[in-house]
Formats: C-alpha cells, sequence, structure tokens
C-alpha cells in the first residue's frame, strides 16, 4: 500500500501540470490574454489604474513573451523550489519580488530615434532611517514612485502604437495590422521607415515622450532595485544557495480586482464554505444511508415507497427556486420572518458573548455561536434536501444487488440474524458505489456552492471563484484551479485507500 501511494503521489504532479497548463492556455489564448482585465478596464477604472495594473501583470508573467514561457514562470512562483532573489514578505502578507529590468523601447532602430540619457542611481544607501517601520515606508514611497513613473512609460508606449497604427494607415500599410486592427511591431520594423507619411511627424513626437519616460521609469527602477537589495522586509523562505536557490511557500500572487493576496483571500472564503458543507454533508449521509438501508430491507413496504417518492420529488425542486422562496416566505419580515435574509452574522454579533447567556444588564442575549447556527439554517437545509434522493436510491440499488448474493443465502442458511446479514454482510460489501460517490461529492465542499452562496450572501468559495471569472481576476482563477484539482486527486487517492479498507479483497500490492 505504501509503494502504491508513493506511486500515486508522483503521478499527480504532472496531472496537475498539465490541468493547470490547459486553464492557463485557456486564459492566455482567450481574448485579451491574461492582462484582458488592463484591456478592458476603460470603463471601470481609469488608464493610470489600467497601466499599473498591466506593469504588475507584465512583471508577473512577461505578457510579451510565448505562453509556454508564460506559464513556467507562473509555476515557478507557485513551486516551493525557487530560483534568484527571495522574496520579502510585507505585514499585510503581500510578497514583493526584486524589480524587473524595463525593455528598451520598440523600433529605436527602425526609426533612427535615439533614447534618452538614463541618470545613475547613485552612491550609498537609498533608505535612509534605521527604524523598520521607517524604512518600510521610505520603500513604499519610493515604489509608489517607479510604479507611476513605470505606469506613464506604459501610457507613452501605448501613445506611440497608436502613432504607428495611424502611420501605416496613412501609407497604406494595412498589412502591418493584425485582425483587431493593432499595429504588429515586428512587420512595421522589417520595412524602412517612410519619413515622407503625413503620420510620421505624430510618430517622432510620440517616440519622444515614450523614451523621456522610460528613461524616468529605468532610473526609478534601479533606485528601487537598490532599496529592495536594502532588505526593508523579512525575506520568504529558506535559502539553499544564497541568491541563487531557495525554498519557500507557493505565490498565489495579489487579487488585483480586491487588492488583495489571493492565500488571504481564499483563507477567508474557504472557512465559510467549509462550514456548510461540514454541517450539511453529514446530515445527508446521516439522513439517506439509514433510509436507503431501511427502504432495501424492505422493498416493496409502504417505507420503501414513501420515502423514494419523497425524496425524489425533494430532488425535482430546483435549488434556485428553493432559495428564492426560502428568502421570500422564510425569512422575509412580510411573512414569517423566522430567519435571516442574507449573510452569516449579525450587525452587532462581534460585540457579542460567544455562548448565549444572560448579560451583566440582565437581558438575554444568544450569543455569536447561535447567531451564525441561525444565520447558516436555510444554506444548509437548501445544500442537503437534493442529495437525500441520489444518495439514498444508490444505497438500495447497491444492497439489493447483494441481497441475491450466494453469501447472504448461505448466511440466512447458517441462521445469522437478519439485523447481522443486512449490515456486516449486505451493507460492507455495497460500500463501494458509496465511497465513490463521496469522493466525487468531496471535491465540492471546497469549491463551495455558487447558487446557494449568491443567493443568501454567504461569502464563501463559490461565490470568489463567481467573481474571480466575472471580474476576469486571473490570479484567483489559476489558485482557486490549482486548489480543485489538488483535492480532486486527492480525493481519488482517497477512494482508493477506502476500497482496500472497506473490502479485504481489494489490493495495491
Amino acid at each position: 500500500m505504501v509503494n502504491y501511494i508513493a506511486r500515486r503521489l508522483l503521478f499527480m504532479l504532472p496531472t496537475v501540470i498539465g490541468i493547470t497548463f490547459v486553464v492557463f492556455l485557456l486564459l492566455a489564448l482567450s481574448p485579451g490574454g491574461i492582462g484582458a482585465a488592463a484591456s478592458a478596464a476603460g470603463g471601470q477604472q481609469d488608464a493610470s489604474k489600467a497601466a499599473i495594473l498591466e506593469a504588475y501583470l507584465q512583471d508577473r508573467y512577461g505578457l510579451n513573451d510565448p505562453v509556454l514561457v508564460q506559464y513556467v514562470r507562473w509555476l515557478h512562483r507557485l513551486s516551493p523550489v525557487k530560483f534568484g532573489t527571495r522574496d520579502q514578505i510585507t505585514p499585510a502578507g503581500e510578497r514583493l519580488q526584486a524589480p524587473k529590468e524595463i525593455p528598451d523601447p520598440p523600433l529605436a532602430a527602425w526609426g533612427g530615434f535615439t533614447l534618452g540619457m538614463v541618470p545613475a542611481a547613485g552612491e550609498g544607501p537609498v533608505l535612509q532611517a534605521t527604524a523598520e517601520v521607517e524604512r518600510q515606508r521610505e520603500y513604499r514611497r519610493i515604489s509608489n514612485d517607479a510604479l507611476a513613473a513605470r505606469s506613464r512609460y506604459l501610457g507613452a508606449k501605448r501613445e506611440f502604437e497608436s502613432a504607428l497604427v495611424e502611420y501605416a494607415r496613412t501609407g497604406g500599410r494595412e498589412d502591418c495590422l493584425d485582425a483587431k486592427g493593432k499595429i504588429v511591431v515586428e512587420r512595421v520594423e522589417d520595412t524602412p521607415a517612410d519619413r515622407a507619411n503625413k503620420a510620421w511627424p505624430g510618430v517622432e513626437a510620440a517616440f519622444g515622450k515614450m523614451s523621456s519616460t522610460w528613461s524616468e521609469a529605468t532610473a526609478k527602477r534601479a533606485v528601487l532595485a537598490k532599496a529592495f537589495a536594502e532588505l526593508p522586509f523579512p525575506e520568504a523562505g529558506l535559502p539553499v544557495i544564497p541568491g541563487a536557490l531557495w525554498v519557500g511557500t507557493p505565490d498565489l500572487g495579489t487579487a488585483f480586482s480586491k487588492s488583495r493576496p489571493v492565500g488571504d483571500l481564499i483563507s477567508d472564503a474557504l472557512p465559510v464554505t467549509l462550514l456548510l458543507n461540514l454541517i450539511a454533508f453529514p446530515i445527508i449521509y446521516l439522513v439517506a444511508i439509514p433510509s436507503g438501508i431501511l427502504a432495501s430491507a424492505r422493498a416493496g413496504s409502504w417505507f420503501d415507497k414513501f420515502s423514494g417518492a419523497t425524496y425524489v420529488a425533494l430532488w425535482s425542486v430546483p435549488t434556485v427556486w428553493a432559495g428564492v422562496l426560502a428568502v421570500g416566505y422564510l425569512a422575509s419580515d412580510e411573512y414569517l420572518g423566522w430567519f435571516p435574509v442574507s449573510g452569516l452574522h449579525d450587525r452587532a454579533a462581534d460585540a457579542w458573548t460567544f455562548l448565549p447567556g444572560v448579560q451583566a444588564d440582565g437581558s438575554w442575549q444568544i450569543g455569536w455561536i447561535t447567531d451564525v447556527l441561525w444565520h447558516i439554517v436555510l444554506p444548509v437545509a437548501c445544500l442537503v434536501y437534493g442529495g437525500f434522493a441520489v444518495l439514498s436510491k444508490q444505497t438500495r440499488a447497491a444492497m439489493l444487488d447483494n441481497f441475491n448474493a450466494d453469501y447472504v443465502r448461505t448466511a440466512k442458511a447458517k441462521g445469522v440474524a437478519r439485523r447481522d446479514v443486512v449490515i456486516h454482510h449486505v451493507f460492507r460489501n455495497s460500500l463501494l458505489p458509496l465511497i465513490t460517490m463521496f469522493v466525487t461529492v468531496f471535491p465540492a465542499t471546497l469549491a463551495g456552492s455558487v447558487v446557494i452562496e449568491r443567493i443568501f450572501s454567504v461569502p464563501g468559495m463559490g461565490s470568489l471563484i463567481l467573481d474571480a471569472i466575472s471580474q476576469r481576476d486571473r490570479e484567483l482563477i489559476l489558485a482557486n484551479t490549482f486548489m480543485i484539482a489538488c483535492v480532486n486527486l486527492t480525493a481519488l487517492l482517497l477512494a482508493d485507500i477506502l476500497y482496500a479498507v472497506a473490502d479485504p479483497r481489494v489490493s495495491y500490492e
């Protein structure tokens, strides 16, 4: 068994790489690619914020590199074994990497343009303060200056590309544009510059602005690199070869839609989803499996028919409809108003005691934990009712197949009590299909229920994934894909182990 588990764990690595690569490829090859949120930011944020976002994505992925290179760069950040300079961690948990080199502006040699001079970074330390907090503030100021200069350069670069588009159209060089009307730098570089083109002065002016902003951004980047080397924040991980190889925790990046580290967002949402599912799934199994056992032992009886019809009727009710009805009738003050409409806590719950009881002023208070349980009654109810039919029917069908087996007839002929036959013989040999169902359902406890969490405004994993998709937050999507892939593969391995525990005939040796 140990050798089998070790082999399965080794095979998980290429499987996870394959799954994440397919998702990364879909994101990268979709309209706008990994930086789609930056290109689509016009209606959501101003151009400066879009340029800042583009600068972040270029540093993290290298948007101009091939897709495979971008994926390897993302995989390197996710890997516990890392190369290069160690990251630094801010008090908020944000990972800071050494600033990347800024490439030279495009087409400098093509038009005979002259790049601006880059000022030297100067001698001596950049961070003058001695107190740790002040040094970190100085670094933040320098980082913000460098980021602003980088965003101005990217904005000027966009203006230069727009000028090139006008230059290509004026000169009848439509072949230098792609299907979306954007300039293809390689095609422009292959043709001599046409200074007689009416749009040429605009190209020269745009390049001059781009060159000056590039010089400023490069100088600011050099200052930032010196400040980073002075270690204003604690370093991450453990060094193996100083400056070349180190080990550390995976870097899931920063969710630019929420301006928070992805790890923090997942750590906030995951306990909420686990709370709902760890309450819902035991209820499903404690109700469905015993009723399935009883229905199979009394096949054709009134209980078998009544429970089967009831569970199928519940399974036929759409979750969306049930949730809306629960909010409208059970939670709304216009009708019953028995439960809260949304959320997990009352607004004043933070000031309450953990357990219910009488307060110092003599008033009764339900307590924080009771308030949470009261808020999750409706979400849990909507989660559980649909699972009764599937699990109960599966238990019943699996046990009916075994009731006609030879070993059951032999046990009955030997005088074994009916209860022992049902529980110790038939039910145990019917566990394999139930284990398979459990393993397929188990990953859903981490993925969350999008419908339930949306209807009841529960801030769990389902809402987080849906927000990531709607806001095109690639960091959140990739992190959730990686996590769900690992959980699914772990669940499959757990199924194989449980098969061997439930059935002694299963062996992996």
